[in-house]
């Protein structure tokens, strides 16, 4: 008997690779060449829109969250030919599997990102602004739940629903907040530590109310299911908490600081990252969450942690990661919010989202007396959505308790509320271009000798390390009346990574003593050479990061210079010196980082080149045995050069060498060409005069500084009297020396910021070198340059070397 009923033909499951466009296959029609087009065309897309929006200072979230919805229904998509290319509905479990692939390894990351004893740590302020910052929106994210259930939503159940909305409001994306602290330089300020602080707490917050809503939305026959999920998921954390943390202590002790990772451990830590997953997800939630959970049970001391982020942060943000939010863009079709009603409910959504966040955190900030332009930062700052937001949504559309429509209004209020974040901010709050302190002491020359001496000594990576603390030992003086005092600042590049939120930990601790890190064993060698040094020495070490962009790097060393009333900054050369002794470029930004601090800063600067200064590691006081020299032409350079050495000569293992060099009154005509207009006049020669006078008074033939004074007809003299004197362990030379003796040396040289002694001293010595710029109100880089050419005007011919 023939039957009526119709058969429904399924799509036949795509093959993993095609045989080739020769053999008559498309590999459009393939699983594999599929994926990696869809890859490739949102990695594209999204890097090409973070670009653009790159002027705007927008995180890159924004643009992927775009290229999304670009590439889904809202816009590409509305060409069937392309959707059914290029996205076919049999291709979306594939990428989907490979998008939520990515997803549990990324919230693995972000859990590594989570430090407990951080959140443990959180102020009483910072706590009160996050619990307002959850509760307030939560609340009204329940409220406008009503006006959308009466509309758009019906028919949805009514406790998953209010949760879910209550959570997507509530929400603060860390990792967003973040990035955008450091890009606009707040990171290390009162409101962004407070900011930072307050988000950690709300993200933990934020992940357990949604953990609570996925149990609700499983409910299938009996509300006791949900109870089941609940109390299985909690078990399953109590069961980490207890079980995971011994066993990643005893892979961190068998990873030691210097060594790579044993790969055992890496491939063991990735294996149980996905069994942590299947866990939630066979008890009913999603499998993020355990990702989540053992990211944030990792020891985050020691180098295990940083080389889980090295082997697994580039896949999966760069290639994987995109892909989910194509599959967020492909469920998201603006063209459902239609009429009047809609879009009112948008503008109602958007409205309650940042009034909740904004007013909330606000008013608590105002009761916490915090000053009204910081509070209203900290509202704008706790708005921001991201990913998390995303994956809220996501799962709730996923579970059906948020329709089509829904999901797109929470989308573009996420994508709104992060888009205003950045230009909001910087219209209200400018720390970067606030009004430099007026302060006394921006020099090391002084007249009151008993004041403190502040310095700023900048590092970027542990080879500077060694060589820079010799030298703040050497700076050490006797250590009497004032004393010295060193920030030192470790210059870390922003990047496009996303482990960039590893910093933020190292920014909560800027501006801390070392012995106030709550006792913990902090393996990083840095800190531990910088702690040695002061419990040894009798200098004070404060540690400071710069967090920033290489091309804007300057801004944080000189604001943080003027804030802490700093006399001299020590910046790295940007080369290095190799075995055979020639010099190699570390990195040529560093050297526009030089470049632009000598032309902002605030006070002097000292730009060192080390060549080995006392070895590898901390020499003690006891030890020390060097000799310093310094070739004296004239100039504020010179005298700020000859007042560093004297400061330098206090310490009782330091003999100071000064050459002061002579132009022959007999040389006249043409071997130094003078001009008229030389502004090395009198006035700069009587200053040198009454220094000079000054300096030999604390000069003597048996003391610590010896004063030589040579007399030479031309720069080839000058030159080789120099050499004469090169057998020492530091040369301290001033940036621009002054007279005619120095326009004669000043050829065209490779590196304009150490001037012409600098150069000539680099290019044939063994011995470190210390080029010193005396800080001068109205000295910009452009100034230099054009004394620098004015100079070279009137060079002599003799070759240098």
């Amino acid at each position: 008997m023939a039957s009526n009923a119709t058969v429904v033909k399924c799509p036949s499951p795509m093959k993993p690779t095609s045989n080739g466009v020769f053999q008559g296959d498309d590999p459009l029609n393939f699983a594999l060449p599929l994926v990696i087009v869809q890859i490739c065309l949102v990695v594209v897309l999204t890097r090409g829109l973070a670009y653009l929006l790159r002027p705007l200072r927008q995180p890159r979230v924004i643009a992927e969250v775009i290229g999304g919805i670009l590439l889904g229904p809202s816009a590409l998509g509305r060409n069937q030919k392309y959707l059914q290319a290029i996205f076919p509905a049999r291709s979306l479990t594939v990428l989907d599997t490979l998008a939520n692939l990515g997803l549990i390894f990324f919230l693995f990351l972000v859990g590594l990102e989570l430090d407990p004893r951080a959140l443990k740590k959180t102020g009483k302020k910072a706590l009160a602004i996050a619990l307002t910052g959850i509760s307030v929106p939560f609340l009204i994210g329940i409220g406008t739940s009503f006006a959308l259930r009466a509309t758009v939503s019906k028919g949805v159940s009514q406790a998953p629903f209010l949760v879910f909305m209550g959570v997507a409001l509530s929400i603060t994306a860390f990792p967003v907040l973040a990035r955008i602290l450091a890009e606009l330089k707040l990171l290390t300020t009162d409101v962004g530590q407070m900011a930072m602080s307050a988000a950690a707490v709300n993200d933990v917050a934020a992940w357990i109310l949604l953990a609570l809503a996925i149990a609700l939305s499983s409910t299938g026959h009996s509300p006791v299911v949900a109870l089941w999920v609940f109390l299985c998921g909690c078990g399953f954390i109590l069961f980490c908490i207890i079980v995971v943390p011994p066993v990643f202590k005893w892979m961190v002790r068998r990873c030691p600081e210097g060594e790579p990772a044993d790969e055992v451990y890496i491939c063991a830590t990735l294996a149980a990252v996905l069994a942590a997953g299947f866990v939630t997800d066979t008890i009913g939630i999603h499998a993020l969450f355990g990702a989540f959970v053992l990211g944030v049970l990792v020891p985050k001391e020691g180098p295990f942690a940083g080389a889980l982020v090295e082997k697994i942060e580039d896949l999966v943000s760069s290639l994987f990661l995109p892909l989910y939010f194509v599959s967020s863009g492909l469920k998201t079709n603006i063209a459902t919010i239609q009429g009047p009603q809609s879009w009112g409910l948008l503008v109602l959504v958007i409205f309650t989202a940042c009034f909740g966040k904004i007013v909330g955190t606000l008013v608590v900030s105002l009761c916490c007396k915090v000053p009204f332009k910081d509070a209203l930062t900290l509202g704008f700052l706790m708005n921001t959505k991201g990913l998390v937001e995303l994956i809220v949504l996501n799962i709730g559309k996923d579970r059906g308790v948020l329709n089509d429509q829904t999901f797109a209004i929470m989308v573009l209020m996420a994508l709104f509320t992060t888009f205003i974040t950045t230009p909001i901010v910087i219209a209200i709050y400018k720390p970067a271009q606030m009004a430099i302190s007026d302060f006394k002491h921006r020099t090391i020359w002084r007249k009151e000798a008993s004041t403190q001496l502040r310095m700023l000594a900048c590092f970027h990576s542990s080879r500077n390390v060694p060589s820079l603390i010799n030298l703040m030992e050497a700076s050490r003086g006797t250590g009497k009346k004032g004393g010295l005092r060193i920030y030192a600042m470790h210059l870390m590049e922003l990047s496009e990574r996303s482990s960039a939120i590893r910093m933020v930990h190292k920014a909560r601790m800027n501006g801390l003593p070392f012995w106030n890190k709550g006792g913990d064993s902090d393996s990083n060698q840095i800190v531990v050479a910088f702690e040695t040094f002061q419990n040894l020495s009798q200098v004070s070490v404060t540690p400071t990061t710069a967090i920033s962009r290489m091309s804007t790097m300057h801004e944080d060393i000189c604001s943080s210079a003027a804030r802490k009333r700093i006399a001299m900054i020590i910046l790295p050369f940007h080369k290095h010196q190799r075995l055979d002794g020639q010099l190699e470029t570390t990195r040529a930004d560093l050297r526009h980082v030089n470049l632009k601090v000598l032309e902002h800063a605030p006070c002097s600067v000292g730009i060192f080149i080390d060549r080995g200064l006392g070895g590898t590691s901390h020499v003690s006081a006891s030890n020390v045995d060097y000799t310093i020299t310094s070739f004296y032409f004239g100039g504020h350079d010179d005298r700020e050069a000859l007042s560093y050495g004297a400061l330098m000569a206090e310490h009782p293992g330091i003999n100071f060498n000064v050459v002061h060099f002579i132009v022959d009154p007999k040389v006249v005509g043409g071997r130094i060409h003078l001009d008229i207009n030389d502004r090395n006049g009198p006035e700069s020669r009587s200053d040198d005069q009454e220094f000079l006078e000054d300096f030999k008074k604390r000069a003597s033939k048996d003391g610590p500084i010896k004063l030589e004074e040579i007399v030479v007809r031309d720069d080839a003299e000058t030159v080789e009297a120099m050499r004469a004197h090169s057998r020492c362990n530091l040369f301290i030379v001033g940036r621009m020396p002054e007279g005619h003796l120095a326009t004669a040396l000043n050829k065209r040289s490779e590196c304009s910021e150490l001037g012409p002694i600098g150069n000539l001293l680099i290019s044939s010595g063994t011995a470190s070198v210390l080029v010193v710029q005396q800080y001068r109100s109205k000295l910009s880089l452009k100034s230099l340059k054009e004394e620098e050419l004015n100079q070279h005007t009137h060079s002599h011919s003799v070759p240098m070397v």
